[in-house]
């Protein structure tokens, strides 16, 4: 078989990993890949926004299934157009992507479905916001409608935060089109959860849940980022709550979309609030997670591969088997470049040191120079992804991994899974 991966991340490294796990003969193509990437297949340099150009590469190599890893080629069709030319693609079209990609359409679906969510008001006039985040009374959350790589969510703690990041997305255009309306929405309290499944559009095969972290800073402090580590099992989510997320999140979700003439394929991606009256959507996302892909499957212990073509090429996964999991805790620690979540260095000349049993290096933010030094070219430069028998031992392995890569000016947390590590020290 031959894979098109779309992608140059730490979460398109690990899939094109994972595959290259499940079947050694597969042909691996990335576009435009990574080096990471490029150890285990063949990069071609097609951006991953040129759709156009990755549905000429796909015929001319006639790849028998393309993975999407980013939400941009979702939002920019690239289902509709392969799908158009009779070719198999794991993932949504761009009106069911809209899951993600617009999140006033996604808040309205789930109201009108009954799916539990904070309640929540879209903007276009600033002060109209400013009124309803006093009525609502801090904190409150506000956030950007559309795409803005994962940073386009506040937290405010008082009005005054809120009344700036209001002014920053509907008056300072800090996210662009992305950011022309914003909801006002009702803080939750709670620990949040990341539950991916695969779906055909009316069944779903749900995967082990992971926390993220998205704060840049150690316990969970500073401005958002696309995420800064995460871990899996989350010792919370119980068989029961994961059921309940399917049953009373998932599932209706899809049918929601069904009836909507957007039936919803690929990966549906649900970003939970674990609050007192159970689990409530923070927001879904139309595709993989990073860096929660990059912890979840290590675990693995049973092959995906099988179940993206199926539900690519249009099939039924209703009697797929569920999928299996390794004993043991996967911790994910993302090394950063100097500036992020702002605007970050690169071409800093990165030193990898000798990757040790149970530790993986997924490439995220990385690119060869002229003469050929391994540099930083991205925010996000390396997930470090550590497994082991104990969740402790995992976190310690990531962590001192994680601190052992060298290029200036790098930065990441020593806490990712924190909750967790007292959670378990609370139980011992």
């Amino acid at each position: 078989m031959k894979v098109l991966v779309v992608g140059g991340g730490g979460r398109e490294h690990a899939l094109a990993w994972q595959m290259r796990r499940d079947d050694t003969s597969v042909e691996l193509l990335a576009a435009p890949g990574n080096p990471g990437i490029a150890e285990l297949g063949r990069c071609v340099r097609v951006a991953a926004s040129d759709i156009t150009g990755l549905l000429a590469l796909a015929k001319r190599e006639r790849a028998d299934l393309t993975v999407v890893g980013p939400e941009a080629p979702l939002d920019a069709g690239i289902v509709d157009l392969f799908r158009a030319e009779g070719l198999a693609v794991f993932g949504p079209t761009r009106a069911a992507a809209r899951i993600e990609t617009s999140k006033s359409w996604a808040k309205a679906l789930m109201l009108r479905a009954g799916v539990p969510t904070a309640s929540a008001r879209v903007f276009t006039n600033p002060a109209a916001a400013r009124a309803e985040a006093r009525r609502l009374g801090a904190p409150v959350v506000v956030k950007a409608s559309g795409l803005a790589a994962g940073k386009g969510v506040v937290v405010a703690q008082g009005v005054a935060e809120a009344d700036d990041a209001i002014a920053m997305m509907l008056e300072g255009n800090a996210f662009g089109a992305a950011g022309a309306e914003v909801l006002v929405e009702e803080y939750m309290a709670g620990e949040e959860l990341s539950i991916f499944a695969v779906t055909d559009g009316t069944h779903v095969l749900p995967m082990l849940a992971a926390q993220d972290h998205k704060r840049a800073g150690e316990g969970d402090t500073g401005p958002n980022t696309g995420g800064m580590g995460a871990y899996a099992p989350v010792s919370l989510a119980t068989d029961s709550l994961v059921q309940s997320v399917v049953d009373r999140i998932f599932l209706p979700t899809l049918a929601a979309m069904r009836a909507d003439g957007c039936q919803f394929t690929g990966l549906l991606y649900a970003g939970l609030m674990l609050t007192d009256a159970g689990p409530k959507v923070v927001e879904f996302n139309c595709r993989f997670g990073d860096p929660e892909t990059e912890a979840i499957l290590p675990l693995l212990a049973s092959p995906l591969l099988g179940a993206l073509h199926t539900v690519a090429a249009g099939g039924s996964i209703e009697h797929a088997p569920p999928f299996r999991w390794a004993a043991g805790a996967a911790v994910t620690t993302v090394v950063a470049a100097e500036g992020y979540p702002g605007k970050a260095r690169s071409s800093d000349e990165i030193t990898l040191p000798p990757v040790p049993a149970g530790v993986t290096v997924f490439h995220a933010g990385t690119t060869r120079d002229a003469s050929g030094r391994l540099v930083t070219a991205g925010g996000r430069v390396l997930a470090v992804s550590a497994t082991a028998p104990t969740f402790a031992e995992a976190q310690a392995a990531s962590r001192a991994h994680a601190a052992a890569v060298s290029f200036a000016g790098r930065q990441f947390r020593r806490d990712i899974g924190w909750r967790e590590a007292a959670r378990l020290e609370r139980h011992a």
